[in-house]
């Protein structure tokens, strides 16, 4: 199954988007982001896409601060660029307080995980990491299961404006280093491949 897009009027105003976003009875079971100002609704990932973000999500948690958390349903906002993004995992920093109890400003993660899906590997190559770059994530971690040459995980760092950095690829099978603050390796031969 494919996402399904919802347009908006061009003149709406990213308030109306989020309250759309939020009010709205969406499919259950389904996972609801604003790309690009595009509310865009995709079904539930499948299995091998949930092994890939369970065992990444299994490994960060030994890996951060006590006050940093690692979420698997969590939306990030990016206004600048009209995203409301659920990324597969994102390491955020527990915010004191929020301004909604729906999503947390995207400025708060310190690490992103996308695992591409056939029907979202193009958001999950562009649009989303532009919006992530445009937010100051340090790191955006896209695991791209349908990679031309072959199911990769590619680690980008060093945002500026919205364009990162690629800082290491590994085909699966191979290991692929994290930076600090997580120093830490990930097995991707553990990764599911179809």
């Amino acid at each position: 199954m494919s996402a399904l897009t919802v347009s908006q009027e061009p003149d709406q105003n990213w308030d109306d988007l989020v309250r759309f976003w939020e009010e709205m009875d969406w499919p259950e079971g389904s996972k609801v982001e604003i790309i690009e100002g595009i509310v865009t609704v995709s079904p539930a990932p499948g299995l091998p896409h949930n092994v890939i973000a369970a065992r990444i999500h299994r490994r960060l948690i030994s890996a951060i601060p006590e006050d940093w958390e690692v979420f698997q349903t969590l939306a990030i906002s990016v206004p600048s660029r009209l995203g409301m993004l659920i990324p597969d995992v994102v390491v955020a920093q527990l915010p004191d307080h929020t301004e909604s109890d729906t999503h947390i400003p995207a400025a708060l993660a310190e690490l992103v995980v996308e695992v591409t899906s056939k029907s979202n590997a193009r958001h999950d190559r562009i649009s989303k990491p532009a919006a992530y770059a445009t937010a100051g994530i340090p790191l955006y971690l896209l695991v791209d299961r349908w990679a031309p040459g072959g199911p990769t995980a590619t680690l980008y760092g060093e945002p500026k404006g919205d364009v990162y950095r690629v800082l290491s690829a590994a085909k699966f099978g191979d290991p692929l280093k994290l930076p600090a603050p997580f120093d830490l390796t990930l097995d991707t031969g553990e990764f599911p491949e179809a």
